[in-house]
């Protein structure tokens, strides 16, 4: 084979027979294969980041650390991943990532055809290849998704929460309304005064690292909020706790929610930054879960203040999330505790015009913002309970709808629960038929 040979990485438990046999093979040259053995999670990570090429990754289907994640991260460095599944666990390992499965008992006949159905060959001073990319979800119908966002002290909790049970009056969503807390300083819970923390944020997505949960199965790590008509699911239970959070776990996990609730509405951090913009990977994985979610969101509503400071920090906000490749068409700017006097609103309304200008450029400018005027008992209903002013509520709810009913071409692409509206029709006399109250004139 001219010194091409496969590249192999193993990882199983102490006393695999398959694992002795595996080393023994390569020692005595019977099969074309270097094996490397690994002894942990961290070493095979370590190795898969390396930059060397490796051909595959053979590892032990019982191992807690396989997930998709791991397998997301061996695909991404050109290594397929074979599972050899001794029948102690039982999953979907296609759906999760593998390449090929092999038995417990399997022969060098079985796993060399594994190697040469979807592993590469490698040779000498090879460098790394970007193996295929990790399978995408299946499609299907997928609800929409509405994320909410602003600097702190913006309301932006409480309006996602007003948005979330606006929507969920609607008889179009029929109560499948989902409000979800995916901001690093979780408050939902604190503001819905949960008896619990428990399901939240982590359980849900430590379910999806090893499979796909049904329906009922992630409904039922969600809280019913029925004097709003949504459901709720909390949290971060402490910032720190973003580091669980795995990125392939958190796009299933989001993915799911979609499936299960014709609307999900997320309350995220207003941090977008990644690696691109400040070279440290660990702030990009810490802010996985606003920018996961932005970049797959329907409409994205930014939340500001009236005044100087208020409009130039959502002005910056709407200039990162631009920047961040969201369209211009899909930001819904809301302007929270505004004047109620019509020409201050008027000035607002040319001054964000005027300075997001140049952000958008030549393409598709800005929504004209929404304007949320101070009402003071909000506090009060929010600690109580009780369901937000439905006037607030309607007039997110409304202008939210309004953004996703502009484009009927993807919605009727997506299954979406919010079908376009057709243009009004003039009633002809006549045409709508008549209607009398007497038996006889029926």
């Amino acid at each position: 084979m001219r010194g091409e040979r496969y590249v192999v990485l193993g990882l199983a438990h102490v006393r695999s027979s398959w694992f002795r046999e595996l080393a023994r093979w390569s020692t005595t040259a019977v099969l074309p294969i270097e094996f490397l053995q690994c002894v942990s999670l961290e070493e095979l990570r370590a190795r898969l980041a390396s930059g060397r090429a490796f051909s595959a990754l053979i590892i032990d289907g019982g191992l807690a650390g396989l997930d998709r994640d791991l397998a997301d991260t061996a695909r991404q460095s050109g290594c397929a991943v074979i599972v050899v599944d001794d029948g102690r666990v039982e999953r979907d390992w296609s759906a999760l990532g593998a390449s090929a499965l092999l038995l417990a008992d399997f022969t060098r006949a079985q796993l060399l055809d594994a190697l040469t159905s979807c592993a590469t060959v490698i040779g000498r001073g090879d460098s790394v290849s970007v193996g295929e990319p990790a399978p995408a979800a299946g499609s299907g119908w997928r609800g929409r998704l509405i994320t909410v966002t602003g600097p702190g002290g913006t309301g932006a909790s409480t309006a996602a929460m007003a948005l979330a049970q606006g929507l969920g009056a609607d008889v179009r969503h029929g109560g499948s309304v989902l409000l979800a807390d995916l901001a690093l300083d979780a408050d939902q819970a604190m503001l819905h005064d949960a008896g619990d923390v428990v399901p939240a944020l982590q359980e849900l997505v430590d379910a999806h690292r090893s499979g796909v949960p049904t329906t009922q199965e992630i409904r039922s790590l969600t809280f019913a909020v029925p004097d709003r008509h949504y459901h709720l699911m909390l949290g971060l239970r402490r910032h720190r706790d973003w580091i669980t959070i795995r990125r392939r776990a958190f796009e299933i996990t989001l993915d799911s929610l979609r499936r299960s609730f014709k609307v999900v509405v997320a309350d995220v951090s207003p941090d977008l930054e990644g690696e691109a913009e400040c070279g440290s990977i660990d702030v990009e994985e810490r802010n996985l879960l606003a920018r996961t979610s932005i970049s797959q969101s329907d409409v994205v509503m930014l939340l500001g203040l009236p005044g100087p400071k208020g409009i130039h920090r959502l002005v910056r906000l709407i200039a990162t999330t631009v920047g961040f490749g969201v369209d211009a068409s899909r930001i819904l700017p809301v302007v929270n505790r505004a004047p109620r006097n019509p020409r201050p609103r008027a000035e607002l309304t040319a001054a964000l015009a005027h300075l997001t200008r140049p952000i958008t450029g030549a393409g598709a400018p800005v929504c004209a913002p929404v304007y949320l005027p101070e009402r003071r008992r909000i506090d009060d209903l929010v600690r109580d309970g009780a369901r937000l002013p439905s006037a607030l509520a309607t007039t997110l709810a409304g202008a939210a709808s309004a953004l996703l009913d502009r484009s009927p071409s993807d919605a009727a692409a997506n299954g979406a629960a919010f079908p376009s509206i057709a243009e009004p029709v003039a009633v002809v006399p006549g045409s709508l038929g008549a209607w009398h109250d007497g038996a006889e004139d029926r």
